[in-house]
């Protein structure tokens, strides 16, 4: 089906049987070592039913199958690390308990009785529900599995909780998967389906009373993917559409910053780098996203705080005022969203002499600039993790050092850090954050296996809650 012939398919599904099969814990040796309920081992992990070897296996073996396939394809080609989740059951019911006489929010869901379901799911979610694999050796061999959108819009809304019941009923009928944050504020969210899916989404979108002459087509921003890049769909009402920690009474999105076009920012950019080779700059490139993101991809002499969450943000501005006292601001993240409430709170403390941000955010720039001021892959928050548009990697293997930019998930079943270890690392087990996970790791592997519960890693908690630059004027006059 699609770009995928039969003959493919079939090699691609033997290929990732065998590779499954070769990962078996022999009957006469599954007791002894991790539990009777082991089956398989691979990557120093242990698993006991099928679903669970199946989907490490796409996440972090693609390439490998995909080789033995003769499909020839890495991780590397497709950007990340996406994982596999079963297509959500759509239903074009109306939400139960509601009405659809709101006058400012419709309840209508679009007509998709002339659209075939496999045009709707993808015939990729098929396969997904039996193998999580699928979607990867799809893009391997160029198939468009569909796309992830990214958007937001700020609004006013008198009842969060009637635009949440809308959107989720609008997103299971669309076979859409990923997160939506609703509240009084506006709405925020990443979906992912097939293209026709993610089509008349915007459309539904565009034509809803209540985002009339405020959403517009370019507020959404699409990349390659599809379903598969969320385990699940997720929406719900928060105080924040963004979680900056502040009541946006008290810091509205009303108050942000002055918005740069993509070109405009770029030659903002051009301008500053310009200036601060000569030591003549008065102008920060901040950087408003956490550590771990810009740790893979990032503008070229920006600053970017070593925080780990944007609810750090606020806390970092404070303690970092003089660094921005008298200076022109050049702000961005990677949809804008968190550039509008960051740049109202910096805004706020009368410091700046100006402050701006890139509208769109990263996304866009890359849109007109691939291979612009932005170096390095730029962080998403879905299964892939990162998506690339230039060949720069800036990040480096936690372990040996050789450039590498593909993040995992600590294998540490108490952490829920990102690490970045490189191929020939994880052959030789070291798959955690820090030594103390692989510990924590090695000790719970041995054991009979249960459900772990999360805490922050160590390493983690070592880390400065919110860093005080130590960033001379001469620094900042280099672009350093």
């Amino acid at each position: 089906r699609g770009n995928l012939g039969n003959a493919d398919a079939r090699c691609a599904f033997q290929a990732f049987s065998l590779f499954v099969k070769a990962k078996e814990v022999p009957a006469a040796s599954r007791c002894p070592g991790g539990g009777e309920g082991v089956r398989w081992r691979c990557c120093r992990q242990a698993f006991e039913d099928l679903p669970g070897i199946h989907r490490h296996v796409a996440l972090h073996h693609s390439g490998d199958v995909g080789r033995q396939a003769g499909l020839g394809a890495g991780p590397a080609e497709a950007g990340g690390s996406p994982a596999g989740g079963p297509a959500l059951a759509g239903s074009a019911a109306w939400p139960s308990g509601h009405s659809c006489n709101n006058p400012e929010i419709s309840w209508a869901l679009p007509n998709t009785s002339h659209v075939s379901h496999d045009d709707l799911t993808s015939v990729i979610l098929f396969f997904l529900n039996i193998l999580f694999l699928f979607a990867y050796l799809c893009h391997a061999v160029g198939s468009q599995v569909g796309e992830v959108l990214l958007y937001y819009c700020y609004c006013e809304v008198k009842d969060p909780e009637k635009l949440c019941a809308w959107q989720k009923a609008l997103c299971q009928h669309l076979h859409l998967t990923g997160k939506v944050r609703v509240a009084s504020e506006g709405i925020n969210g990443t979906v992912g389906g097939s293209k026709v899916a993610t089509s008349l989404y915007i459309k539904v979108m565009l034509s809803q009373p209540l985002f009339k002459n405020i959403l517009c087509q370019e507020d959404f921003k699409s990349s390659a993917g599809g379903a598969h890049c969320f385990p699940d769909l997720r929406v719900g009402v928060f105080k924040e559409i963004v979680p900056m920690g502040i009541d946006p009474k008290i810091v509205s999105y009303k108050e942000t910053g002055i918005h740069l076009s993509p070109q405009e920012f770029h030659r903002e950019v051009e301008q500053y780098l310009s200036q601060a080779s000569q030591g003549q700059s008065d102008t920060i490139l901040l950087d408003c996203r956490n550590f771990y993101e810009s740790k893979i991809g990032h503008f070229q002499g920006c600053l970017a705080p070593d925080i780990r969450k944007f609810s750090y943000f606020p806390s970092y501005v404070d303690e970092n005022l003089e660094l921005f006292k008298d200076k022109r601001v050049l702000m961005y993240c990677t949809g804008g969203i968190r550039c509008e409430r960051g740049s109202a709170y910096l805004r706020s403390k009368a410091v700046c002499r100006e402050v701006y941000q890139l509208k769109g955010g990263i996304h866009k720039y890359l849109e007109e600039f691939p291979d612009g001021f932005y170096r390095g892959k730029l962080f998403v928050f879905d299964d892939r993790y990162a998506i690339c548009s230039n060949e720069d990697i800036i990040s480096a293997c936690r372990y040996c050092g050789v450039l590498w930019d593909q993040y995992k998930l600590c294998s540490s079943h108490h952490c829920r850090q990102l690490v970045l270890t490189c191929p020939s690392c994880c052959n030789k087990g070291l798959t955690a954050c820090c030594p103390v996970c692989q510990e924590k790791e090695l000790k719970v592997t041995s054991r009979a296996s249960g459900q772990a519960l999360k805490e922050e890693c160590e390493c983690t908690r070592r880390r400065p809650r919110v860093p005080i630059e130590n960033v001379s004027p001469r620094m900042l006059d280099t672009g350093k």
